[in-house]
C-alpha cells in the first residue's frame, strides 16, 4: 500500500520508469524451471520463468474447447495453415501445430518482448516441425505500436513502461506466409484493431478464435458489436463461451455478452 501510495504521487514518466524496474526484478529474482505437464493429449516442457507462467502453464490441461470445436467443426485440421495472434510464450502455439500436422503450419505472433522470448524457448524445447515465431503486434496498419510492459498496447492514458513494437496487419501477413484457414486472437482489447487490418482476409472466411475483451474495447473506441461486425451473418456461424464455463453455445448478436468471452466463428459452407 505505501509502495503504491508513493508511485502515484511520482510524475507519470517517473512512475513508468519504477514499474519497468520492479517488473525487471520481479522477473529476476523468479525461481525459473522447466516443468513437464500434459496438455491435452500432448506432453510439452514448458518454462516456467514468471508468476503469469506459473499460474497459467504449471499445471495440466484438458484440451481447449475452442481447439475441440474447431477441430471437429472447423478447418483446424492436418495441412491447415494457423495465425496464433498475441501468442503470449507460445504453448497454445503449441497445441495448434500438434492439430495441423503433419502438413500444416502456425505462425504465432507476440508483441511482448519478454513473452516472445520465452516463447522462442518454449519452442525449443518442443521442437515443433512447423512454428514460426515472429516478435511484433498486430494492428490496423503496418508500422508500430507503444506496447506496455504489462501485457497491452498502450491507449496513451496509463503510466506503464512501453516499448516500441513494430505493427502488421493480418492482410499483410497473408500476403507474406499465405493466407490462413484458421485464426486464433487475443490482443487483450485491440481486437477490433487487429480484425480492421484483416479484410482480404476475411474474404476467405477463415474460421476464428477471438478472445473478446469487452471491458476493454472502450479504450480503443471499439465495442463489441464492432468485433462481431467482422464476422457477418451470412458468412458465419458465431458461438460464444464464457471463460471459466468454456461451453460454447450460438450467440445472440442481438444481445451479446458485454464484458471478457470466447467467441468462435464458424465459416459457413
Amino acid at each position: 500500500m505505501i509502495r503504491g501510495a508513493l508511485l502515484r504521487v511520482l510524475p507519470r514518466p517517473l512512475r513508468a520508469a519504477v514499474r519497468a524496474r520492479l517488473l525487471e526484478r520481479r522477473r529476476a529474482a523468479f525461481p525459473s524451471r522447466v516443468a513437464r505437464h500434459r496438455y491435452g493429449s500432448h506432453e510439452l516442457a514448458v518454462r516456467i520463468g514468471d508468476a503469469t507462467a506459473q499460474a497459467w502453464y504449471d499445471r495440466d490441461w484438458d484440451e481447449p474447447p475452442e481447439l475441440a470445436l474447431l477441430r471437429e467443426r472447423g478447418r483446424l485440421r492436418p495441412g491447415a495453415r494457423v495465425f496464433d495472434l498475441g501468442a503470449h510464450q507460445g504453448l497454445v502455439a503449441l497445441l495448434l501445430e500438434r492439430a495441423v500436422s503433419p502438413g500444416g503450419t502456425v505462425l504465432a505472433v507476440e508483441a511482448s518482448p519478454h513473452d516472445a522470448a520465452v516463447a522462442a524457448e518454449n519452442l525449443r524445447l518442443n521442437a515443433p516441425a512447423a512454428v514460426e515465431l515472429l516478435h511484433a503486434a498486430v494492428a490496423a496498419r503496418p508500422g508500430t505500436v507503444h506496447f506496455g510492459l504489462h501485457g497491452e498496447v498502450a491507449d496513451g492514458g496509463g503510466d506503464w513502461p512501453t516499448v516500441e513494437v513494430e505493427a502488421v496487419t493480418i492482410d499483410g501477413l497473408a500476403e507474406r506466409y499465405g493466407p490462413p484457414d484458421v485464426l486464433f486472437l487475443d490482443v487483450e482489447g485491440f481486437e477490433d484493431e487487429a480484425l480492421s487490418g484483416a479484410a482480404a482476409v476475411l474474404v476467405r472466411r477463415p474460421d476464428a478464435f477471438v478472445e473478446v475483451h469487452g471491458d476493454h474495447l472502450p479504450r480503443f473506441g471499439a465495442s463489441v458489436e464492432r468485433v462481431l461486425a467482422h464476422f457477418p451473418a451470412d458468412a458465419y456461424e458465431l458461438l460464444a463461451a464464457d471463460p471459466d464455463e468454456g461451453v460454447f453455445r450460438p450467440l445472440d448478436r442481438a444481445s451479446p455478452p458485454r464484458g471478457r468471452f470466447f467467441l468462435v466463428a464458424l465459416a459457413r459452407a
